[in-house]
């Protein structure tokens, strides 16, 4: 089974992120206000980056590391800034 990092921007213009296996089924569990309580009045969200995973462990491990980002390091790796991917993979050593 393939695991995803993901993050959406919300409304309000604040960046969640998550990880799942099936990305589609998410944004529309998280536009229905069943996903996470972050979301549930930041609707409606909006995919902005997906990252494919080796497997649930190291999506769990992306996301802690991804968590742990400024949100202009955020950002950039939306962007696709290859120093923001430099910072990220930093932050995934430290897990």
């Amino acid at each position: 089974m393939s695991w995803f990092l993901y993050i959406v921007r919300c409304s309000d213009k604040t960046l969640y992120t998550g990880i799942t296996t099936d990305i589609d089924r998410r944004i529309k569990t998280h536009n229905a206000k069943k996903g996470a309580f972050y979301t549930k009045n930041k609707l409606p969200v909006k995919l902005v980056y997906q990252e494919a995973m080796g497997g649930r462990s190291e999506a769990l491990k992306r996301e802690k590391s991804n968590k742990q980002l400024t949100r202009k390091e955020k950002l950039g790796l939306i962007r696709g800034d290859r120093l923001a991917k430099k910072e990220f993979r930093k932050q995934l050593l430290k897990c």
